[in-house]
């Protein structure tokens, strides 16, 4: 049953609310401060929580005001409303900001990719997908991370549309208000589960997913049907203080990182305050409703989408320091009200076509348009319009699949140098032992040995049975691969050889710390049963020495190396490095080197674990032998992402192929000579 919907109709102006905008200024303003320094506002980024509270309260309001009975004319309306909100600002920024990307980035496929998939609201599945940290510096130089949001607020909108209708709530029928009040809220429930389950074992899901982020945006519709439904709820929460309330939620955005759950249900439940408490006769509404600061409110959409690249290509070129900050706050604003006058509030207010779905259409082809644009700037142009230095790295000569002996998968790095030596080095691991190629090849020349070089992505050698979820079949079909070359090398080994061992030892053996939850990974015994990653090195370690003492039959030596020092995301900056140091960012400043204690006490003492425990297994055995490049990625006690102007690392754990033939290469060289001189 429905009622007359001309009757029950509320004049938009008069449930316009001036103060929402007013809070829409202050959430944008946190999200503003922290972006330019953490440590001014560290929890400035639950403005965008907020943002989520209010737009589910005002497009539920907005709903609220225009029943309708016919679902075609309903959808139709909803949708041609929000592209003409968003679709305009957000095309024309993305435009703008891709171009004057590709000047300072010579390869910017991350952040392209990115800005395409945000033109279709997809951005933060895109950014799950690669795993990204929100709050690693990393993300910083990414001109469209922030679009993440608005990939939630859209996919939102594909839902929530469709319980107002079917919950009859947008043609005001009797219970349409419950039932929608109670879809809303049962669904709510289950997202804040989810949000509340997920964060601590996996951030980035729960940080980008719409599912885990829709309990947000669902409760200010919550409050705003208590509240026509409720008047004693408006009438009992409006007697709390306001300022009470912001004080709150500004104490909250001090908490830290630690404290993240707590802060998001805290500011969500406190925005709910302030949007019931926030009354005309009180002192903090006439703040809110400032026409200055609504006025900040109404541009907080295009001041959200450019505030973020004009911070991410200021880190690109001048940096940011205290007298930049006038000048990005001027360039921001600047963009933001040309934004929002130009483009934002008149294509908003103008009738495109007479046919709402017209408008639809044409929204959806400009996306289109602008999407084949950015292929067009991410494939053929890459790199064309770049204004910086370009520089060659050196890279090794052989190519993944290449396959030196038969038997070997596409997933296994095969590599050989003969130099009519007796003697051969076995380089042999996951893709650290593949980062010192090069490195190995200069070692083989100078020493005038063989080399021989296997590598197999995430496997160890000897081989530990491992899989991560995400590509069971690939790690299967390494683990094949090492066995095999487990084979030759047994069958092959000469009096003199040196087996290398190199690998990834944190990621095999001492805890899941980087990129993946410790549920991800799977050790599996020999007759199919899951193992611990402790009794999983044990494992290796005996396999290891089985390896020795055999090898040391041949008279042949087994060397380990020691895990190399990463960078852990959070605090690597992708520009320490010689390449990336051109004209455009000699102003900015960048911290490129942390000191080595870090490595050792974070993570619970994970690398004075795993040195204790490779220590242990060389004592255990003696053809067993320690070669420690932490002492050389590390010396003076200071980890650099650069040393002595020369770039050490490629990414986050993996040494450059050039620096480890120059730096490291000497060192094993001199190594190899000193344990083969023991004998003699």
């Amino acid at each position: 049953m429905s009622v007359n919907i001309n009757e029950n109709k509320i004049s938009i102006k008069n449930l316009y609310r001036p103060e929402i905008d007013g809070l829409r200024a202050f959430a944008v303003v946190a999200v503003i401060i922290n972006h330019f320094n953490k440590d001014i506002l560290p929890g400035g980024y639950l403005g965008v929580d907020m943002f989520f509270v209010i737009s589910g309260f005002v497009i539920t309001s907005s709903l609220y005001q225009r029943p309708s009975e016919n679902f075609r004319d309903f959808i139709s309306g909803f949708y041609e409303r929000r592209i003409k909100r968003l679709v305009p600002a957000l095309s024309v920024f993305v435009l703008i900001t891709s171009i004057a990307i590709c000047l300072f980035q010579e390869n910017p496929y991350q952040s392209l990719w990115t800005g395409l998939t945000s033109l279709f609201g997809l951005s933060n599945l895109y950014l799950l997908d690669k795993t990204t940290d929100y709050f690693a510096q990393s993300t910083q130089l990414n001109v469209f991370t922030h679009t993440w949001s608005l990939g939630v607020e859209e996919q939102f909108y594909i839902l929530f549309p469709l319980l107002i209708w079917f919950s009859g709530f947008s043609r005001q029928s009797k219970n349409g208000t419950r039932n929608l009040f109670l879809i809303v809220g049962t669904l709510s429930i289950a997202s804040l589960i989810g949000f509340i389950y997920l964060y601590p074992t996996n951030q980035p899901a729960a940080y980008f997913l719409m599912p885990t982020r829709f309990w947000e945006m669902a409760s200010g519709c919550l409050l705003f049907i208590g509240l026509i439904k409720r008047k004693f709820i408006e009438q009992f929460f409006e007697k709390i203080s306001p300022i009470f309330v912001l004080s709150l939620v500004i104490a909250i955005m001090y908490l830290p990182m630690s404290w993240a759950i707590v802060s998001t249900l805290s500011v969500v439940a406190l925005t709910l305050l302030l949007i019931v408490s926030l009354k005309k006769n009180k002192v903090a509404f006439k703040f809110f409703a400032n026409p200055k600061v609504v006025y900040i409110g109404l541009i907080s959409y295009s001041l959200y989408l450019w505030h973020w690249g004009v911070l991410s290509i200021s880190r690109w070129t001048i940096g940011i320091h205290w007298w930049s900050v006038p000048i990005q706050l001027v360039i921001i604003f600047g963009l933001a009200i040309c934004s929002y006058r130009c483009i934002e509030s008149p294509l908003r207010k103008k009738s495109w076509f007479e046919k709402k779905w017209k408008t639809i259409l044409f929204g959806g082809g400009v996306i289109v348009m602008l999407s084949s644009g950015l292929v067009a700037l991410i494939e053929p142009l890459k790199g064309k319009i770049y204004t910086g230095k370009r520089i060659q790295l050196a890279k090794p000569s052989f190519k993944r699949g290449e396959k030196c002996i038969e038997n070997l998968s596409n997933n296994t790095y095969c590599y050989f140098i003969n130099n009519k030596s007796q003697q051969t080095i076995w380089l042999i691991g996951d893709s650290h032992a593949n980062s010192l190629a090069l490195a190995g090849e200069k070692t083989a020349n100078s020493l005038g040995m063989n080399l021989k070089l296997f590598s197999a992505g995430a496997t160890t050698f000897p081989v530990v049975r491992k899989y991560h979820k995400s590509h069971k079949q690939r790690d299967l079909k390494s683990l094949d691969d090492m066995r095999f070359v487990e084979k030759v090398l047994y069958s092959q080994i000469k009096e003199g050889d040196i087996v290398f061992l190199a690998m990834r030892m944190p990621y095999h053996f001492g805890g899941v710390y980087y990129a993946y939850p410790p549920s991800e990974f799977k050790f599996i015994n020999e007759d199919g049963s899951f193992d611990s990653q402790e009794n999983s090195f044990n494992s290796w370690g005996l396999a290891v020495v089985n390896l020795a003492q055999f090898v040391q039959k041949k008279g042949a030596k087994v060397i380990i190396q020691t895990p190399t020092p990463e960078w852990v995301k959070q605090h690597r900056n992708p520009r320490c490095s010689t390449f990336d140091k051109q004209w455009f960012n000699s102003l900015a400043k960048i911290n490129c080197q942390i000191q080595s204690k870090f490595f050792i006490e974070k993570e619970k003492g994970l690398y004075n674990h795993l040195f204790e425990k490779l220590n242990n297994l060389s004592l255990s055995h003696e053809n067993i032998y320690l070669f420690d490049t932490y002492k050389i990625v590390c010396p003076k006690s200071v980890c650099s992402f650069t040393l002595d102007g020369i770039d050490i690392y490629e990414d986050h754990q993996h040494i450059m192929h050039e620096w480890a033939r120059d730096f490291i290469s000497p060192e094993i060289s001199k190594f190899i000579n000193d344990i083969q001189n023991i004998d003699e």
